[in-house]
C-alpha cells in the first residue's frame, strides 16, 4: 500500500492544503491516480451532502466558489461522470499533473511510486485575461 500526498495549485498562485490518497500498488497510471482521487472526493461529498463540493472538476449545475463548487440542487454526485469530466479536463490541458520533479504526459503513463509517500501536484491552468 502506497500513500500519495496531493495538492491542487493554479497558475494564478492559489494552492490548496495537501491531502492524502491511498493506492494499493507501487506502479499506477495517471488515469488510476485521477480515478482514485475523484472516487474519494465524490464519496466524501456524498457522505456529507453539504452542498459544497471540493473536487478536481466542477460538477454540472454548480457554481464556482473560493473553496469549491456550490451544488444548486442538493443531490448525490456520480463518481463516474466526475471521472469522465476529469479525464477530459486532463486531455484538454485544463490541468497537468506533476509527479515529483516531472510532468505526466498521458493518462496511460505509468508512475512508479518511489517512496511510501509520493508527492503529486494537480496544476490547474488558468487562462490569461485578454490573451
Amino acid at each position: 500500500m502506497q500513500t500519495i500526498l496531493y495538492q491542487d495549485q493554479s497558475t494564478d498562485g492559489q494552492s490548496s492544503e495537501p491531502k492524502v490518497l491511498t493506492v494499493f500498488a507501487e506502479t499506477v497510471t495517471v488515469r488510476e491516480i485521477i480515478r482514485s482521487r475523484v472516487y474519494q472526493e465524490v464519496q466524501d461529498y456524498n457522505n456529507k451532502c453539504s452542498g459544497i463540493f471540493s473536487g478536481l472538476v466542477q460538477p454540472s449545475d454548480s457554481e464556482r466558489l473560493v473553496n469549491g463548487f456550490k451544488i444548486h440542487s442538493k443531490r448525490m454526485l456520480d463518481w463516474k461522470s466526475q471521472f469522465e469530466n476529469a479525464v477530459q479536463a486532463f486531455e484538454t490541458s485544463r490541468f497537468i499533473i506533476l509527479v515529483g520533479d516531472r510532468q505526466a504526459e498521458s493518462l496511460d503513463e505509468e508512475i512508479h511510486l518511489r517512496s511510501q509517500q509520493e508527492s503529486v501536484i494537480f496544476l490547474k491552468l488558468v487562462p490569461l485575461v485578454g490573451g
